[in-house]
């Protein structure tokens, strides 16, 4: 995905995508955006997209590669032009290049080659390519069905027998698989695939990473799945950001409310920092009310938050949960008074009298396009395992390991029947790393 491309998309009223596109991609469709998949013959899609764009919708026709090679996008920009439509052309990038170059196939090598050529494998007059030059690598798209029908056709045009070649399904996806061999005797393709031929595709320029083979979705709200996804992604990992929930701050929540007079107040999550800071501002209100009260915060994140605010903390539990937060500060100052911000769907009763409770933001759970076969879902609160359990098809038995921030997490997908659980360590981004490298160790 190019930054133009998301730009774009992060915009769109109406998406129309095709079937390739992949997972990480299609989660990236805003979520009140009209969804239309890759089900839709040609013709019929091609009205959409201008029904969509005459009702001044903004309309994104989401394509896997490049538009205008093998794309059909030269047909449906044609199409718009007929209908006196504006619209952008954004570039993608070529599955013809990056798929080999990913696998570690250079297309162009200076001691193989000095040329490359792409085909694809099922042309409007379904002709196979007859072939001169035997040096310039040949790369064929939409092969997979014809793969024998295209290798007997080379060697019949003079290609040698032992003439390399290479298969790649599901490029790019955890599940990429690599089949080398020669004209003889490659013979079976699943698709989709891209099909190279020639000296270069005997070479594998590529490091294997620890992830690789693994689809992991990521559950956390948006705004927080940046660092756990790069550290995963840059493990080789294909990485869907999927976010569960989205939280909304109950802008009168502080109304004829008084938040000074408290020994301590208690934030447990990075959202509610920023929850009641975001209200002190629409409200107008200033952080001194909180006069000489200290600050409690379960986990470094959520500490990390307040300092950036200019809020030193007092307390952090040693285990990062609400439980020990309220076990520590009841033992440290006896009968101080606390105030603990929260969610509204969390209903808590303390054993504890002096602690006071203030639900300051609300969680939503978000409708998403489920991927299929991922191998490890990461969960960062209950709420977010209620969230994909509203997603997901119960019914699909598919393996894979619930990956969780903490013993609460952990307890919602026992909940669920969810099994194969790992808990992180401790609540933070690099624990909840560590559980998932432990998944392949």
């Amino acid at each position: 995905m190019t930054l133009r491309g998301y730009e774009i998309l992060k915009n769109a009223e109406v998406v129309i995508y095709d079937k390739l596109v992949g997972d990480g991609i299609k989660a990236m469709i805003p979520e009140n955006a009209l969804k239309i998949g890759h089900e839709v013959p040609q013709k019929k899609l091609q009205e959409l997209m201008i029904f969509h764009a005459k009702n001044n919708k903004r309309v994104v026709r989401l394509k896997g590669g490049d538009a205008f090679l093998f794309g059909r996008g030269a047909e449906e920009a044609e199409e718009l032009i007929k209908n006196n439509i504006d619209f952008e052309i954004v570039p993608g990038v070529s599955s013809s290049i990056s798929v080999p170059e990913l696998a570690g196939i250079p297309v162009t090598h200076r001691d193989y080659n000095s040329g490359v050529k792409i085909f694809t494998a099922h042309d409007k007059n379904n002709l196979i390519p007859n072939l001169n030059n035997k040096s310039d690598t040949l790369i064929f798209l939409m092969g997979a069905s014809r793969i024998r029908e295209l290798c007997e056709n080379l060697i019949n045009s003079g290609y040698a027998e032992n003439t390399p070649c290479a298969v790649i399904e599901n490029g790019s996806r955890h599940d990429q698989k690599i089949i080398r061999g020669n004209l003889k005797n490659i013979n079976s393709a699943k698709s989709p695939a891209i099909i190279i031929i020639g000296e270069n595709s005997k070479l594998n320029l590529r490091c294997k990473r620890p992830l690789e083979n693994l689809k992991i979705i990521v559950t956390r709200p948006a705004e927080r799945a940046c660092e756990i996804s790069k550290l995963l992604r840059d493990a080789g990992a294909e990485v869907v950001n999927l976010p569960m929930i989205k939280t909304e701050v109950i802008k009168n929540s502080l109304d004829n409310k008084n938040i000074s007079g408290y020994d301590y107040l208690a934030f447990t999550s990075v959202t509610g920092v920023r929850a009641l800071f975001e209200i002190l501002k629409i409200n107008n209100r200033d952080v001194r009310e909180i006069g000489n009260a200290k600050i409690a915060a379960v986990g470094l994140a959520t500490a990390d938050e307040l300092k950036n605010l200019g809020l030193r903390v007092d307390f952090i539990p040693e285990i990062f949960d609400v439980e020990n937060l309220i076990k520590g500060l009841s033992g440290s100052g006896g009968s101080g008074k606390i105030l603990m911000f929260r969610a509204d769907e969390i209903n808590t009763s303390y054993a504890n009298e002096n602690i006071n409770e203030l639900k300051i933001y609300k969680i939503n759970y978000v409708k998403n396009i489920m991927p299929e076969n991922f191998n490890i879902v990461i969960f960062t609160s209950a709420s977010t395992v209620r969230g994909f359990i509203k997603n997901y098809d119960m019914n699909l038995k598919q393996e894979f390991i619930c990956v969780c921030i903490g013993v609460q997490t952990a307890e919602e997908c026992r909940k669920y029947n969810l099994k194969n659980i790992k808990i992180a360590e401790r609540a933070t981004t690099h624990d909840l790393y560590k559980c998932v490298m432990s998944c392949v160790e």
